[in-house]
């Protein structure tokens, strides 16, 4: 775990939330998560990168992910770039950090 504090993936937010950065693969033949790349977690995503596909789709594995609604889930930047940053609000650092810890620990 220790790893994925020190890869800056995840921050706490100041609204009782959190930041995830996420590198997208698009076009991937299935949803899956696959490790940390240059400081963001890499998701492969089905969807095509046209008319906010994309991040629709990461807003819906977000918030499933994290037990939250999408309404909980929103993208901060990035809208037409690979990385890109989302707040979840609503789960605090800890209990987000070890969610994603036990997803990562599954791609290897």
């Amino acid at each position: 775990m220790s790893s994925l504090v020190e890869s800056g993936c995840l921050e706490a937010d100041r609204d009782n939330g959190v930041v995830v950065y996420i590198h997208v693969q698009p076009r991937a033949a299935k949803n899956a998560f696959a490790g940390i790349h240059d400081g963001a977690v890499k998701l492969r995503i089905t969807a095509p990168p046209v008319d906010g596909k994309a991040n629709a789709l990461i807003v819906e594995i977000l918030a499933k992910m994290f037990h939250v609604p999408k309404t909980a889930v929103t993208l901060a930047s990035g809208q037409q770039s690979r990385r890109k940053r989302f707040r979840v609000a609503g789960i605090s650092y800890d209990v987000a950090l070890e969610i994603l810890a036990t997803l990562l620990s599954r791609c290897k």
